[in-house]
């Protein structure tokens, strides 16, 4: 039996994932650096829209989209 998600779920899992990622970027170098806790939080809220724009299959802006 094989699942087929609709477009709009594929992209919302997508984006949950992203900041999944950008929180464990904020937890990693908070707890590895001796950083105080707003520059952990400054380079976390960064690294979610560096991801999105990494990313070569977003429509909405980064490295794939055709503006």
């Amino acid at each position: 039996m094989k699942i087929t998600l609709p477009t709009n779920y594929k992209k919302a899992f997508k984006d949950y994932g992203l900041a999944v990622a950008a929180s464990a970027i904020t937890m990693g170098v908070a707890l590895a650096s001796e950083l105080e806790p707003h520059y952990a939080v400054l380079i976390g809220s960064l690294a979610g829209p560096l991801l999105k724009w990494a990313d070569k299959n977003s429509k909405d802006y980064g490295v794939g989209s055709k503006k």
